[in-house]
């Protein structure tokens, strides 16, 4: 809902024990492109020489990865020109913005060159030039955006690959880790501290674990701005998508008892169960619910936009009977929620037949993971953790005030809620790691579930990027040299993430109550890292980069919004419109302001006049702003249009 990035370009400025497959024991051979600089090949796409170019082309054969020398070059901006120049002397777009990202992985300079385009044209394009000495090295990337999309963990394997000949990347392979003494747990703690101010987040729940010990647990800041209430240990904060690996262990528990194969299809075990035609149906296994491998895109706008109060949990089946894959199975990583949401009421189903899914659900996961973990506050019931203990979500709004963020959005995950509806603590977060770097030992030394079972979670389905890939509900990071297991959460107002080392003991859990959070937890990532094992300091210099590069193009996307849309096309655009997914929405005026509701969520609404004069209506609501819906003409009416990258909906305008 969000302007669009270019995938490649984000990953270059961005990017940075289980038994290895036979795919993953055999890299791929790296390709020589550009000026000194070495890449892997992007998987599944066509590759050939066009002059001095290296051209990389998807399946579609709508979009193309492009990579160019320039040897001399006045700046990164002339560089990319004249990387145009070569490559499509045509090429004449308005620059939008040139952003620097922070140098790394042996690159002198890394700069991003975005395009304007125009909603309605459905293209993802952009220039990066990377800096070695004098010489450039330049990515064209121009395609459909829906092929950029789907195929986007194919060019995150190849862009998080390119590097300069010879260059030797950071790697903690074979170290020790240091033990997290007084000194370096006051350092990590006023790095968050010092983060949080600059980064706008409120309050921060931290529990550090350490040889199959908690030796922190607390938190940092507040969790109620007016009140100034601070969190603790036992502060509730919405853990999103880390709802997701708790699904998969309660799957596991019912693997180790012989109830549950990964490997028998999903109709095995809930009859009822559809994915698009009978045969994508019928080749649809367990594990395959919840890999992220079997090509289905994300499709939340549904539930977003349409979810309302009292939506039964079937409604994930419905769904998914009506939706196709887009890619393959195993052909590349696309995300889907309701497929996770349809691994964990298939949990339930399975413990408790007779029972409504997701009562059954409910049930299973305070009887399978959170009462044997001593989970003792976590919970999915709202009610109940908007009680007492709980940290208010945050965000921005359009005059760059924290405020309260709307828990709207957030309501309508409740149906779905295996994907990411549960509420937890850092004490209860820190209980679920342990559990993971016990391989499935209680505190106490009782066994609580198989080994075995527990770690088939963890198994690589597919690759998110060079080194890292998604099993069940966990991804595997080893871009680092070593194995880095973990899942974030993303809701309004909420951005989380854990992070444990087996080979070392080491976890980490990091909850905030604010959108801008996501940085964050990055952040603090890093620097656990680099305190772990005295790792190269960039932790504060790439944060302090990002932090820049978002500013700046905040203020540019607000520079070009009316916040005082014109009233006379306002008028013209007031009523009632519907999708047949997404819903009845209306756009009316309440008091000052006009406003965009739909069976959901609802904002207050600004105007963009894109490139090519169309009109755009801009969500400003915190945690929604700049989610944007294309004014348009269909069929010689009126139609709003929102496109989530893979999907299209248009509204129509109803009578009256």
């Amino acid at each position: 809902m969000k302007p669009a990035r270019s995938i490649f370009a984000a990953l270059l400025i961005a990017t940075a024990p289980v038994a290895l497959s036979a795919q993953d024991a055999v890299p791929p051979e790296k390709m020589a492109v550009g000026s000194g600089a070495e890449m892997n090949p992007i998987p599944g796409w066509t590759s050939a020489q066009r002059g001095s170019a290296t051209v990389f082309t998807a399946p579609e054969g709508d979009a193309t990865i492009a990579l160019l020398p320039v040897e001399t070059a006045a700046d990164a901006s002339d560089a990319v020109k004249l990387a145009w120049q070569q490559f499509d002397p045509a090429f004449n777009r308005e620059v939008r913005l040139a952003q620097d990202g922070s140098p790394r992985d042996g690159w002198d300079q890394i700069t991003n060159i975005s395009y304007e385009i125009s909603p309605a044209e459905k293209l993802a394009l952009v220039g990066v030039a990377l800096r070695k000495g004098d010489a450039w090295t330049v990515v064209l990337v121009r395609g459909a955006q829906a092929t950029m999309a789907k195929r986007g963990a194919q060019i995150s394997q190849a862009a998080g690959s390119l590097r300069p000949s010879g260059f030797e990347k950071e790697t903690f392979a074979g170290k020790q880790a240091n033990p997290m003494t007084p000194e370096r747990m006051a350092e990590l703690k006023g790095f968050v501290e010092s983060t949080m101010e600059n980064v706008g987040v409120p309050g921060v729940g931290l529990a550090l674990i350490e040889d199959g010990k908690v030796i922190f647990e607390g938190g940092l800041g507040v969790r109620d701005l007016q009140t100034g209430e601070e969190v603790d240990k036992d502060t509730r904060f919405m853990i999103a998508s880390n709802t997701k690996g708790m699904a998969t262990l309660l799957l596991s528990t019912l693997v180790a008892e012989g109830r549950l194969d990964w490997n028998r299809p999903v109709t095995d075990y809930y009859a009822d169960f559809r994915l698009g035609s009978d045969s994508t149906t019928s080749k649809t296994l367990v594990k395959h619910l919840v890999c992220a491998c079997t090509g289905l895109p994300r499709k939340d706008m549904e539930w977003i936009f349409n979810t309302p109060p009292g939506t039964p949990a079937r409604n994930t089946f419905m769904q998914l009977a009506a939706t196709e894959p887009t890619t393959e199975f195993g052909e590349t990583f696309q995300y889907n929620n309701l497929m996770a949401s349809a691994a964990g009421f298939l949990g339930g189903h399975i413990i408790y037949p007779d029972m409504e899914l997701g009562e059954a659900f409910d049930r299973a996961m305070d009887e399978r993971v959170f009462e044997p973990l001593a989970m003792t506050r976590t919970t999915f019931d709202n009610a109940l953790a908007m009680q007492g203990n709980w940290a208010l979500p945050y965000d921005y709004d359009i005059t760059d005030e924290l405020v309260q963020a709307p828990m709207d959005l957030n309501y309508t995950i409740e149906p779905y809620r295996p994907a990411g509806a549960a509420w937890s603590t850092p004490h209860d977060m820190a209980r679920y790691v342990m559990n993971e770097l016990s391989g499935g030992l209680l505190p106490n030394g009782e066994r609580y579930i198989d080994e075995d079972a527990l770690l088939e979670r963890r198994k690589h389905n597919v690759k998110t990027s060079e080194n890292a890939w998604y099993g069940m509900g966990l991804s595997d990071d080893r871009s680092n040299g070593i194995s880095i297991i973990g899942h974030g959460g993303s809701l309004v107002g909420y951005k989380s993430n854990w992070f444990a080392i087996p080979e070392a003991g080491a976890g980490i859990v990091i909850l905030t109550n604010s959108d801008t959070g996501g940085r964050l937890v990055g952040a603090v990532q890093r620097k656990w890292l680099e305190i772990l094992y005295d790792g190269q300091d960039r932790a504060a210099d790439e944060l302090a980069n990002g932090l820049a590069r978002r500013e700046e193009g905040r203020s540019k996307f607000i520079s070009e919004l009316e916040t005082a849309p014109d009233e006379e096309m306002m008028a013209e655009l007031a009523g009632r419109y519907t999708n047949d997914d997404l819903g009845p929405l209306t756009l009316a005026r309440k008091g000052d302001a006009w406003h965009l509701q739909s069976t959901s969520i609802g904002s207050e609404l600004a105007t963009r006049k894109n490139e090519d004069g169309s009109q755009s209506l801009v969500m400003t609501a915190p945690g929604m702003f700049g989610s944007s819906i294309l004014v348009s003409q269909r069929d010689g009416g009126t139609v709003l249009v929102l496109d989530d990258g893979q999907h299209e909906y248009v509204f129509t305008r109803l009578p009256g």
